[in-house]
């Protein structure tokens, strides 16, 4: 008979903090790994907090051992993913787990039969129930630091899901960059030559209030339209984008976001950065209180020699013209009078050679990949 409990949790603030809790805890000493804002997990975790809830079904899962917590997972399935795809597919995501094979064995079991009872015939992750939040295994770059917008995970973790039969399904790599002192030569031409070929200009705020009200849901109706082929993307709702535009532009740092707009005013691509919170959220252990929010405030305000890139998208219609140059040669001399040394470039698809391709001038390393894996139910 198993040692090992896993037990369905309900969704309210006490039981959830205590998951996030958890993985805050599982990694105490490791000096790679980036806690969650805690309040802001939850919120993701919680179905009436979370407006991809609309059109998603979850349940979070705790394993215990002798009374003491030794796994999370949460279960996902997104029925919009589904009906895009045609598949009955689930998502496991927020995982975390002791290396013992007991302890992942059951807490498994546990989301895969939970989705075998929905009607689903595989699943897959880690995913989580929109693209905007943290996905994908890391199976390379363990002695790397983590970001903000990413998984840190042990290197046992990916073994115990070749153990279990989860196989690969898509990687994403990730790159360092070094930020030149200036706009490369070539970048500089060709965003010329795309500006004045294009009427593209370089529209730029210094009021995130204004930002919000002229460009706020065409900056997240772009990412739709832009990432809408990629892998398990989902386009988001209004009531997402409103979520989105309420959360995150009201913290965005300015200088790092270059908007790229034609002669109408209209916007056809966008690069949108932020300081590094990595060492931010690593002393503040996840938490606002007493102390987090002023290392957050602090690097926010740019003092860090990282740049995390967060979101590089052009319209359609746009792609493959050059139309990035004119992002990096706005960023870039922002970035070296911030005193960024090195930029994040965060996930991308391995087989995605259009945005690979616009490092190739650049001094840079691929340093993480990481997997999302597949199982059949």
């Amino acid at each position: 008979m198993s040692s090992v409990f896993v037990h369905p949790i309900t969704s309210d603030d006490d039981h959830l903090h205590q998951y996030v809790q958890f993985g805050i805890d599982l990694y105490r000493n490791n000096p790679y790994y980036v806690p969650p804002l805690v309040f802001d997990e939850i919120a993701t975790l919680s179905p009436d907090k979370n407006p991809a809830s609309d059109f998603c079904e979850s349940q979070s899962f705790m394993a215990f051992r002798n009374g003491e917590p030794v796994g999370t997972i949460t279960a996902i399935i997104n029925r919009a993913a589904n009906e895009k795809t045609g598949r009955r597919q689930m998502r496991f995501g927020f995982v975390n787990f002791v290396d013992d094979a007991e302890v992942v064995d059951e807490l498994f079991a546990a989301v895969e039969e939970w989705g075998r009872c929905r009607g689903m015939t595989e699943i897959v992750g880690p995913m989580g129930f929109s693209d905007l939040d943290q996905e994908g295994m890391l199976i390379e770059g363990f002695e790397e630091d983590g970001t903000m917008a990413t998984i840190y995970n042990y290197p046992y973790y990916p073994e115990h899901m070749v153990r279990m039969g989860y196989e690969k399904d898509a990687d994403w790599i990730e790159y360092r960059i070094t930020v030149p002192p200036e706009v490369p030569e070539k970048h500089a031409r060709i965003a010329e030559i795309v500006a004045r070929k294009y009427n593209l200009s370089v529209k730029k705020y210094t009021s995130r209030s204004k930002i919000k009200a002229e460009y706020g849901r065409a900056i997240f109706e772009l990412v739709n339209d832009a990432y809408k082929d990629l892998y398990g993307y989902v386009a988001l709702t209004d009531r997402q984008i409103e979520h989105y535009i309420a959360q995150y532009i009201g913290v965005l740092r300015l200088e790092d976001v270059s908007l790229v707009i034609d002669g109408e005013g209209t916007l056809v691509a966008l690069g949108i950065a932020m300081p590094s919170l990595s060492q931010a959220l690593r002393k503040g252990r996840g938490k606002l209180f007493p102390f987090g929010w002023y290392h957050l405030l602090r690097a926010i305000g740019g003092h860090t020699d990282v740049v995390d890139l967060l979101l590089v998208a052009v319209r359609p219609d746009y792609q493959s013209k050059g139309v990035n140059a004119l992002i990096f040669a706005d960023l870039i001399p922002r970035f070296a009078a911030s005193g960024y040394k090195f930029a994040e470039s965060n996930v991308e698809l391995e087989g995605n050679e259009n945005v690979q391709k616009q490092w190739e001038y650049f001094e840079r390393r691929q340093h993480r990949r990481r997997r999302a894996f597949r199982k059949m139910l």
